[in-house]
């Protein structure tokens, strides 16, 4: 299978155990922000590993310094001038969760530094979400100036509860590690120091388990989120339907200058 990996030239992927396959985000100058072709990539990942028989677990981390800084800002603004553009990463959007939830490997995130974005989702659906202490997870959707759509709907309410969702998810708050393992948005939180070992430990634990009880566990439990995929998908639809509208082009303008946004009020 190893000719089936090379075509993903975002993405560092190795064998740090025989049945773990480590898949690395590896843009780590531009802190692993997910241009184009990342975005491809990590849709498409998850059906090649569902279908490798030599792979028994999965742990996602990113390059240097962030797990994913969120999205590249030159696709941002394709996104927001071009519809095909915007149809085609709506696409991407949605493939991406459906393939991570039906892909029968459990995957173990660890998440290190800025996780933003569909790095961020990544982070989140995770089957074991393992967080850097000093991690910061920021779902900035609504200070860019669309819906919450990529992950969070269906997520965050189950995972943290529908106050503490709303509060983020509205407000755009950063959480850091500690705080997302306080309030039950990752599964651990650990010192930055030990991240790459825990998360290791887990996914080699995972892949010397039982992979038919292990994988059943899996699919059994992620039935909570496929019964949330009408909020998902409405909520991905709203958020790509921002992007044509008046306040994303506000907001990626503020986001390239480094200043907050300047909104004007609703008229309707």
């Amino acid at each position: 299978m190893a000719e089936d990996y090379a075509r993903f030239s975002r993405l560092l992927i190795d064998r740090p155990h025989p049945r773990v396959l480590r898949v690395v985000m590896n843009r780590p100058d531009k802190l692993n922000a997910t241009d184009g072709s990342m975005h491809s990539e990590l849709t498409g990942i998850w059906r090649v590993i569902d279908a490798d028989p030599s792979v028994s677990a999965v742990l996602l981390t990113g390059a240097g310094k962030a797990f994913s800084a969120g999205g590249d800002l030159d696709l941002l603004d394709k996104m927001i001038a071009d519809v095909d553009t915007r149809m085609r990463v709506w696409k991407e959007a949605r493939d991406m969760v459906y393939n991570l939830i039906n892909c029968s490997k459990p995957v173990v995130a660890a998440i290190n530094g800025a996780a933003v974005g569909a790095g961020l989702a990544l982070a989140i659906l995770a089957d074991i979400s393992i967080a850097a202490a000093s991690a910061r997870l920021i779902d900035g959707h609504t200070k860019l100036g669309v819906a919450a759509g990529d992950h969070a709907a269906i997520i965050w309410p189950l995972l943290c509860g529908m106050a503490k969702a709303k509060y983020h998810l509205l407000l755009c708050e950063p959480v850091t590690g500690a705080e997302a393992e306080r309030i039950g948005l990752v599964s651990l939180a650990v010192p930055d120091e030990d991240l790459q070992t825990r998360a290791m430990d887990v996914a080699v634990r995972l892949a010397e388990g039982a992979p038919n009880a292990i994988r059943s566990t899996k699919y059994a439990l992620n039935n909570w989120l496929r019964a949330a995929g009408p909020i998902f998908d409405a909520s991905l639809g709203m958020e790509f339907l921002g992007f044509g509208g008046h306040e994303a082009p506000e907001g990626a303008a503020a986001l390239r200058g480094k200043r907050p946004p300047r909104f004007s009020p609703d008229e309707a």
